[in-house]
C-alpha cells in the first residue's frame, strides 16, 4: 500500500502538545518522522498522566509511527550529526521558544545553507516576533490573547475555563499541517524550502471568524450567550434531561427548527425562532421544560428515524466509542502494548480512500532507534560507542 507522505522526512524537535500532535498525523499517513530527544530526559509527555510502562499514555497515544534517536544538541558532534540529518530531511518541526534554535547555531538562516528545500515549521504561543514572543504561556493564556474565553460561558455569568485544547490542537497541531503541506507544495513547483512561523493564538483567532466578522462590520463586540451560536436562542442550546443529563438542540435553520417544533407538537414555536427577549426566554424555558419530561434516552428514542431535527445526547467519554455512530465508522484502534497487550487509541484523522492512515509501529523508548539511524547515515558502531561515551547520543 503507498501511503500519502512516502519518501517525506520530518525532524520532530518537539516536547508536549501541539509538535507532537502535527507529526503524529505526518507519520499515520506516511512520513518518517524521527523523533530528537536529549538524552538525559527526552519528551516531557513521557513522565506526564497516567502511565503504563515508563512512559505514560499521552506519549503512547501521541508517538506511534515515529523513529527515535537522542541528540545533545549542546555538544559539537550533536549538531554536526543534526545538521547531516537536516541534509538528508524535507520538514523541520520545532517547539522550542523563539531564539532557542538560533542560540544553539540551529536556526532558520543556518539550516537552509545545509538544505535549501528544508521546510522549518516553528510552533509558539505567540509567535516568533513581538513583545510576547518570549513569553511563557498555555492554552488558557492564548485562547484569553485571542478573544476566545470572553465568549465562553452563560450569560451574567463569569467566563468559563475550555474544556478542549483549542490553541493546542486547534491553534496550533492543525494549523502546522495545513502550513507544512502548503509549503511541501509550494516546493515541487519552486524547489525552495520556507520557514514557517505558527503562533497558537493567532491559530485560536481563526476559530473565531464569524464573532470577528461581526465585529469588523458594526463594531458590536459579541457577549456571552448573545450571539447565534452561544446559548442565546431555544434553537440551539443544550437542555437538561429528566434524570440530569443532557441533550443538545442545534436546529439553526428554519427547516430544523420546523421540523423539531411539528415533531414534539408545539407548532406555535415555530414562527419564533428567533425573536428578542424576553420572547426568547420565555421560549428557552418552554424548550427546556419539555425536554425535562422524559429522559435523555427516551428522547433519543423519540427522534429516532427523524434525521432533521437536530437532537443529539450529550455523551461522557466513557460513552462515545459505542454510540451507533462512532461504533460504525471505527475510529478508535489499539496498538499492541509488549507486556500489557492491548492499547486503546484515538484512530486515524483523515478517511483517505487510496492513501489511508496506517498503523505501522508502537512508540519506541527513548533513543531507540539511534543507533539505526546513525548507521544508516554511515557511521561504524564503534563511531557510535565513542558518541555515546561523549555523551553526544
Amino acid at each position: 500500500m503507498e501511503d500519502a507522505l512516502q519518501g517525506i522526512k520530518v525532524l520532530d524537535l518537539t516536547r508536549l502538545l501541539p509538535g507532537p500532535y502535527c507529526t503524529l498525523v505526518l507519520a499515520d499517513h506516511g512520513a518518517e518522522v524521527i523523533k530528537v530527544e536529549s538524552p538525559q530526559e527526552g519528551d516531557y509527555m513521557r513522565k506526564m498522566g497516567p502511565m503504563i510502562d515508563e512512559n505514560s499514555a499521552y506519549f503512547w497515544q501521541l508517538n506511534r509511527n515515529k523513529k527515535r534517536i537522542s541528540l545533545n544538541l549542546k555538544m559539537s558532534e550533536g549538531k554536526e550529526l543534526f545538521k547531516r540529518l537536516v541534509g538528508e530531511s524535507d520538514v523541520l518541526v520545532d517547539g522550542f521558544r523563539p531564539g532557542v534554535m538560533e542560540g544553539l547555531g540551529l536556526g532558520y538562516e543556518e539550516l537552509r545553507r545545509v538544505n535549501p528545500g528544508l521546510v522549518f515549521c516553528a510552533i509558539s504561543g505567540y509567535g516568533q516576533e513581538g513583545p510576547y514572543r518570549l513569553r511563557a504561556g498555555h492554552d488558557i493564556n492564548y485562547t484569553s490573547i485571542a478573544g476566545v474565553n470572553a465568549l465562553s460561558g452563560g450569560v451574567n455569568l463569569s467566563p468559563v475555563v475550555p474544556a478542549i485544547q483549542l490553541a493546542d490542537i486547534g491553534g496550533g497541531s492543525l494549523w502546522s499541517l495545513v502550513a507544512i503541506l502548503l509549503a511541501l507544495l509550494a516546493r515541487k513547483h519552486t524547489g525552495r524550502g520556507q520557514y514557517l512561523d505558527i503562533s497558537m493564538t493567532e491559530g485560536s483567532m481563526a476559530c473565531l471568524p464569524l464573532q470577528f466578522t461581526e465585529y469588523f462590520s458594526d463594531q458590536t463586540i459579541p457577549r456571552r450567550n448573545e450571539g447565534l451560536l452561544s446559548g442565546f436562542y431555544a434553537c440551539y442550546n443544550l437542555y437538561r434531561t429528566k434524570e440530569g443529563k443532557h441533550v443538545s438542540l442545534g436546529a439553526l435553520e428554519a427547516k430544523f427548527w420546523r421540523a423539531f417544533c411539528e415533531a414534539v407538537g408545539h407548532p406555535e414555536w415555530i414562527p419564533r425562532q428567533y425573536a428578542p427577549d424576553p420572547e426568547q426566554e420565555q421560549l428557552k424555558k418552554a424548550v427546556a421544560a419539555l425536554l425535562a419530561e422524559r429522559t435523555r434516552e427516551e428522547w433519543v428514542q423519540f427522534f429516532a428515524g427523524n434525521d432533521d431535527c437536530c437532537l443529539e445526547p450529550l455523551l461522557e467519554l466513557n460513552e462515545v466509542e459505542d454510540h451507533p455512530q462512532n461504533r460504525a465508522r471505527g475510529f478508535f484502534l489499539e496498538v499492541q502494548h509488549p507486556q500489557k497487550g492491548a492499547f486503546k487509541q484515538l484512530g486515524f484523522h483523515c478517511r483517505m480512500s487510496e492513501t489511508p492512515g496506517r498503523l505501522q509501529k508502537a512508540p519506541p523508548g527513548l533513543g531507540e532507534d539511534t543507533e539505526l539511524i546513525l548507521q544508516g547515515m554511515g557511521l561504524s558502531l564503534e563511531e557510535i560507542d565513542e558518541l555515546k561515551r561523549k555523551g553526544a547520543i
